[in-house]
Parts: structure tokens; sequence; C-alpha cells
């Protein structure tokens, strides 16, 4: 099968930094399924797992964890899933991605494709939309319902991809008031248009910013990056007793004693713990996908794809992984066909 992959962790300006390959089809069973992928979108931490990770030597190492395809072949132990569904996924960090023809994924993880989306727009949202409703739902516990309340939800970091989902989860199925963060016209344009009550500008004091709308304090805090950066006026946003989750590797480290005063909570959300661990709740993933899958084809979810940057190929995939690495991004970059 084809597949884009690397043996070392190179500058992706070097042309060996994602190389096209052929690599042997995985053979199915137990619950995995066998997608033939049609679609991908690149995240940031196809970015910093290709910078870092350093395959056994003669190994090809595939990166990608969102991808949206047809089934196969399923394993013996297989039930939610018959050959010709059309699916979605973000993966397992744990095992070989989806910049293949093919992919070998557990079911637990997988949902059935909304029918309103092809499967680039569908490739968006996995990876993204497991991250912030398990952040919003699961870390913070918000109520999912509409009546009034006073929470605030500060969003740093709203234009870019789990920015982009969350914006939208907070805003249509809660009764939280969002304002996010952007700091170009674009950015603040397209948080807007996803349904943020506020948007302020993180280049600038953060306090600053929140004075001038007239919500001084927040319950609630996701920073989605640079937390390092923000980490000080994060804590002076927050009420007592406020929540504060981040997604991020933060390049200093976080001094916890910060929140001591105020008893803020931290939460840090990584999605990939279920399948990495095999939790006993693993399959809240593939439940998560099928509800949202419910929401984007009634309309209260929107696909995140604003770049499509052709097909699934090394040349192209360099490309994506340099607008990712220089933090302009906005949305999510898709790529489709083999």
């Amino acid at each position: 099968m084809k597949a884009i992959a690397f043996q070392a962790p190179l500058p992706i300006s070097n042309p060996l930094s994602l190389q096209d390959v052929d690599l042997p089809t995985p053979e199915v069973g137990g619950r995995d399924i066998l997608v033939d992928v049609k679609a991908i979108s690149v995240n940031p931490v196809d970015v910093k797992v290709r910078a870092s990770r350093q395959p056994q030597a003669g190994q090809w190492a595939v990166l990608g964890w969102d991808a949206a395809g047809v089934v196969r072949a399923v394993g013996p132990e297989v039930s939610f899933f018959k050959p010709g569904d059309r699916v979605w996924y973000a993966g397992d960090i744990t095992r070989p991605g989806s910049y293949a023809e093919h992919q070998l994924v557990d079911e637990r993880i997988v949902g059935l494709m909304p029918e309103s989306l092809d499967f680039a727009q569908a490739a968006a949202l996995p990876l993204t939309t497991i991250t912030a409703w398990e952040l919003l739902f699961d870390r913070f516990g918000v109520a999912r319902d509409m009546r009034q309340t006073d929470e605030r939800l500060l969003i740093v970091g709203a234009a870019g991809g789990v920015g982009s989902i969350l914006t939208q989860l907070a805003r249509k199925l809660t009764s939280l008031t969002v304002i996010g963060t952007a700091s170009r016209p674009e950015t603040r344009a397209w948080v807007q248009e996803l349904g943020a009550h506020y948007v302020i500008d993180h280049s600038k004091p953060l306090a600053d910013e929140l004075q001038r709308i007239g919500i001084p304090e927040v319950t609630h805090v996701a920073s989605l990056t640079h937390t390092d950066q923000h980490y000080a006026q994060i804590v002076q946003a927050l009420t007592p007793q406020g929540k504060f989750a981040l997604i991020d590797d933060p390049a200093k480290p976080l001094d916890i004693m910060k929140l001591k005063d105020k008893s803020l909570s931290l939460h840090w959300e990584l999605m990939f713990t279920r399948s990495l661990f095999k939790t006993a709740d693993m399959v809240a993933q593939h439940k998560l996908l099928t509800e949202l899958a419910s929401l984007v084809d009634a309309g209260v979810i929107r696909s995140t794809a604003t770049e499509q940057m052709g097909a699934i190929n090394a040349a192209n995939l360099r490309r994506a992984h340099t607008l990712i690495e220089s933090g302009k991004a906005r949305g999510k970059v898709i790529l489709a066909g083999f």
C-alpha cells in the first residue's frame, strides 16, 4: 500500500522528513477494522511526533491522527461496523497512523461519518472534537443545557483546530458566555463566525482585553496554545474556585503554587489517554463520534476544514506540516485521495 513515512526526525524542509513509500497492507484481527483511508487532516501532534520520534533502524514511522474512509474488512470480534461503512476517527498514537492507503483501528474509537459531509470535510473533525468535548464535558464538567448561567469560558487560541470546535460546542450545547482569543483580522472574523460572544486579542495583555469587553474575570479557561506565555494572566483572570485546562506542552514548567490562593483546579486533556491505556470507558469515543455525527447532520456543528492541500502524498504533507509549524493555521488543513 502507498504510505507517507519517515525513518528519522528531520526538519520539514528536508525532503527525507516525509517520504512516499510502499508498505505491506496490515492484516485485520480482534476488535480492529481495516479502513481504506479517503481523507486526512493534519494536527500539531503530527508535527511534534515527526520532530521527536526515532523509529527503530530500518523501520518506517507512519503519522496521522485524523481520518475518514470506508471499512474494508473487520476482525472477528467487531460488532459496530461492517465492510462498506463510511467511518471517521482519530486513531491511536501508539499505532501506525492515517498517512497510508489502509489503516487498522480499534472499533471502540471509531464512529460512522455524518451523512451530510464528504470525506475531506469529515476528516477535519475527529481529533479536535474529541479533545474539545472531553475538555468541556469530562474535565470541566460543564452542564449540557441552555439554562441561564453566569459562567464564562475564555478560549486561548480559539481560531486553531481545537479552538474552532470548542467554540462551537460551548456556544451551541451550553449556556456559557464564550470569549475567544485571536490576534489577526482573519482569525478574529473566523472565531466570531463560529459563534463566540466576544473575541479578544491574545497578543495584548489578557487582563486589559477582558476589561475592555467588561468581563474582568472568567470561571473557566481553556488554554490551547502558548500556555506558558499566558499563564500568569490566566491565573489573574480566573475567579476564585475557577477551572483551568490546557492541551499543549508548555516550554517552561508551570508553577502550580500560583493556583493555590484561588483554589483553582488544573486539568490536562489528552484525547489519546483512553486508547493509550485501554481504559474501561474507551468506547466513550465511539459514542462521542456517533453523537457528533448526528449534531453535524442536524446542522448544529459545522466542519472546521479551511484549507485543502490536494492529494495525500509526501510533498503536500510537507507543505501542511510547514503551515502548522508557522502557527498561522486557521481551522483544519485537509488532504484527500492518493
